[in-house]
């Protein structure tokens, strides 16, 4: 039995992270027999972060490395891909968790009228009296993060700007039910769980809205579910 230590269900997911989703997709793909564990406090985990899993009293953390490890046991998430999609995929991969997500982050995070629905599901566990104090502590440096970086100094058209093209690129690519065909491969967990979080933003935003106003993600997105959760 594999153990997914993981955030718990939220907002309409199954977990509060897209890379706790995807590691749920990728064990049901495998064919894996596994349960939950739900953690509210990562920072002991290894790399300070979920999604990780547990077997035999070993752990994997990082969404990549248990798909590594699954893939060690058997698992083959690209059948039938040639070189060429596989490139592909790896660069959607790389789109979905290295851009499209911190647009994810933003929208909870940072955005002060999703904040507090956030501050509120995420943080429940922390007494009210407290609440604000405790969370504004772990928020800053989140905050700082995606400023950092470039995306927390857009406004939110710009932000929307940024990711639109990465959104049609995805469009352009589902020219059948999944992204490579009539099968979910790698790629389309990554990206499919990162757009559901988008659609699972609690409070109005913009790119909230033009997602689940896209009818062909959305129906995207509701294939991935039906096929992998």
């Amino acid at each position: 039995m594999i153990t997914l230590l993981t955030y718990a269900p939220s907002f309409g997911q199954p977990a509060a992270s897209p890379f706790c989703v995807k590691a749920m997709m990728l064990l049901n793909l495998a064919g894996a027999v596994w349960a939950p564990e739900y953690i509210n406090d990562p920072r002991k985990m290894p790399y300070a972060k979920l999604p990780a899993i547990r077997v035999n009293g070993e752990i994997i953390a990082d969404s990549d490395n248990i798909r590594a490890w699954l893939e060690g046991q058997g698992a083959d998430f690209d059948k039938g891909l040639d070189a060429r999609q596989k490139a592909y995929s790896r660069a959607l991969i790389r789109m979905a968790e290295e851009h499209l997500y911190f647009h994810v982050v933003h929208d909870r995070w940072v955005n002060e009228d999703v904040w507090t629905v956030t501050r509120d599901t995420y943080f429940k566990m922390i007494p009210r009296p407290i609440r604000k104090f405790v969370t504004g502590k772990i928020r800053k440096p989140v905050i700082a993060s995606i400023h950092q970086m470039g995306i927390g100094r857009f406004s939110p058209k710009e932000r929307l700007a940024r990711a639109e093209p990465d959104i049609q690129a995805i469009k352009d690519l589902l020219t059948g039910p999944f992204l490579f065909g009539d099968k979910p491969t790698a790629a389309d967990v990554s990206v499919a769980s990162q757009l559901a979080g988008m659609m699972a933003t609690p409070v109005a935003t913009l790119l909230g809205d033009r997602l689940r106003g896209d009818a062909k993600l959305v129906a995207y997105v509701e294939r991935m579910n039906e096929a992998t959760l």
